[in-house]
């Protein structure tokens, strides 16, 4: 039988419970193994990878591939929103939904591992989405095989939206995004005498203020980017000049073309920085697996129709500068990514943010039905031969 609501709200609360970092997620794949072991068989396969799972019902015709991925990991954050079934977890919470989408996706493989499919279908359930390119690593490892889908989905929650709605959009929803990490190396010394020193707060403050200009003087005012440094530290007391200073941050960019030309520019300021103040740099730029997330021309209208023509609520979205991972299996594999709706006031990534957990069988049934329906149509047209 298909896993009920109640059964979903179970899941989603012992999910809660144990949140995990990225490639650590080792009670959270136990707990979703023993709950897709306890679903009909007779057309399923299992493997693992690392932390992660790949569940393989295969279809009728099995010469095509669907796809469906979640992600399972957690956040470094601690957990303040006083639930009853809280992050048993010091330090760690599902601050980003990944308890949802894990709930949503065993919903759909529940119900579609009750009869077998035209075509074939593989859940992904990806690790280290957070921290760890999870996706990337997944698909470079090869362990997809026969299994890669032909296109694939996946969605996201939205604490803005209304529980249950469906947010969508043709081409970029989420933006690709890029670590930047510097560190310049001068000379410490003694306050009073800043010329037997080489001071890195100043070499750092005028590092901070010249990468103000890249969006703003570097980027086509009509596309979009932005690099925030968030993390600034130097220095031991008010009487030491610093010889050393860190700084830390992200580039967030609609296109990877305006992406690269962001990095090239931090490139740039920060290599001439390290030059006017006479100083050693080192500067690590690490984009990974964050590419934007870019839906497919064919798939997302498809999928956007189907979901106005139903009876859930859809509403169409701008661009966000959020990253994911996804993006890099959508720059693979043809598919679509949405928004789903779980209505709470606090954002994502928050130690307080609070789910409407009513948003799961939302989900459930929208991609349930979509997926069913598109293997028939994807049979009926005859692409699997």
């Amino acid at each position: 039988m298909a896993l009920a609501k109640t059964e979903l709200q179970d899941i989603y609360q012992q999910l809660h419970q144990i949140p995990e970092i990225g490639m650590e997620e080792y009670e959270t794949q136990a707990k979703l193994l023993e709950i897709i072991q306890h679903l009909p068989q007779d057309h399923l396969e299992i493997k693992t990878w690392k932390t992660g799972i790949l569940v393989h019902l295969t279809g009728a015709n099995p010469t095509y591939t669907i796809g469906y991925r979640t992600d399972i990991d957690g956040l470094p954050v601690a957990e303040k929103t006083g639930l009853v079934f809280s992050s048993q977890h010091p330090g760690r919470m599902h601050a980003c939904g990944h308890d949802i989408h894990m709930s949503v996706a065993l919903g759909v493989l529940s119900r579609l591992a009750e009869s077998r499919p035209p075509v074939s279908v593989t859940f992904i359930f990806q690790p280290a989405e957070e921290n760890a390119s999870g996706g990337k690593q997944l698909f470079e490892s090869g362990v997809l095989g026969k299994w890669q889908p032909d296109e694939i989905y996946a969605l996201h929650v939205d604490p803005t939206l209304p529980a249950g709605t469906i947010g969508c959009r043709e081409g970029t929803l989420f933006a690709g995004t890029c670590e930047i990490h510097a560190k310049f190396r001068g000379k410490s010394g003694h306050a009073a005498f800043p010329h037997d020193a080489n001071d890195m707060v100043v070499c750092g403050a005028n590092f901070v203020s010249s990468i103000q200009t890249i969006v703003s003087r570097r980027i086509d005012p009509i596309k979009s980017g932005v690099v925030t440094l968030g993390h600034f530290n130097a220095g031991t007391t008010g009487n030491v000049i610093a010889g050393e200073c860190q700084i830390d941050g992200t580039i967030r960019a609609l296109t990877q073309d305006v992406n690269l030309k962001i990095q090239n520019e931090v490139r740039r300021i920060a290599e001439g920085t390290a030059a006017t103040f006479n100083c050693d740099l080192e500067l690590d730029l690490h984009q990974g697996g964050y590419l934007p997330v870019v839906n497919d021309p064919r798939t997302t209208p498809e999928f956007i129709d189907f979901v106005k023509n139903s009876d859930y609520d859809y509403q169409e979205m701008p661009p966000a500068m959020t990253g994911e991972d996804f993006g890099f299996m959508l720059s693979k594999i043809p598919g679509t990514m949405c928004w789903l709706g779980v209505d709470s006031p606090y954002s994502l990534h928050s130690d307080r943010m609070v789910p409407d957990t009513s948003a799961i069988m939302a989900g459930v049934g929208v991609f349930a039905a979509y997926l069913q329906e598109k293997a028939r149509q994807v049979s009926h047209s005859g692409k699997q031969d």
